[in-house]
């Protein structure tokens, strides 16, 4: 599990291979990603908007940039969390992924990227 944290928001994330979905043969390899958001600030905040830099060990990259993270915008009031479930296709079996989430502060509408840590995305079979 990969965690930073940024102003008092801290971002964690663990990763899984979905090997029923992959197609290694058709260059298809899927990966999900479990995240988990935690206030540890003082002040309200909310979660505006995502953006993903996902790179491929074949050598692309690209940027995903959406609202909010899988159709939700959650308000955390201090000491609360968000956990969600995602998923990422690669046309390798390595990968990694980083990127932001735009918060806002409830208490002056102020805003603030906080980062996402780098996590690796690589099919079990690698490590063998």
């Amino acid at each position: 599990m990969e965690t930073l944290t940024t102003n008092g928001i801290q971002i964690s994330v663990k990763t899984f291979y979905r090997k029923e979905q992959s197609d290694p043969v058709a260059f298809q390899f899927i990966f999900g990603y479990h995240v988990t958001i935690e206030n540890l600030s003082s002040e309200s905040v909310q979660l505006i908007s995502r953006h993903w830099k996902i790179y491929d060990s074949i050598g692309s990259t690209r940027a995903v940039d959406g609202d909010g993270v899988v159709g939700l915008q959650p308000v955390l009031k201090p000491g609360e969390s968000h956990e969600y479930q995602s998923w990422c296709p690669l046309t390798s079996d390595m990968g990694h992924m980083s990127g932001t989430f735009l918060m806002k502060k409830l208490l002056d509408e102020s805003t603030f990227d906080a980062t996402i840590p780098k996590f690796n995305l690589i099919a079990p079979y690698k490590y063998s």
